[in-house]
């Protein structure tokens, strides 16, 4: 598999991660995006540090699977809270 691919697929996978510790962890909004941008964040790094051979420029490594890993946070936290609290709020 080429390192794009596998940098795609490693940042999807983390953003079910950073979803369901938004689920776990945090009953505000504020709260669940300060989650999901360290969990971005500190993947970023380690990444970097694995990939920075094989890419030509270490800002692929955070540019790329970016908006796979907030598409995949966002929706998957929705989902996941909205099956877990299925009553709506009254109006």
């Amino acid at each position: 598999m080429e390192p794009l691919s596998l940098l795609y697929w490693i940042k999807m996978g983390l953003g079910a991660l950073a979803a369901v510790l938004c689920l776990g962890m945090a009953k505000e909004v504020f709260t669940a995006a300060s989650i999901g941008i360290i969990v971005y964040a500190i993947s970023d790094k380690i990444l970097r540090q694995i990939f920075i051979e094989k890419v030509e420029k270490p800002s692929v490594v955070t540019k790329t699977g970016i908006g796979i890993f907030i598409m995949t946070w966002v929706m998957l936290w929705i989902m996941l809270y909205t099956m877990l609290n299925p009553n709506p709020l009254p109006i």
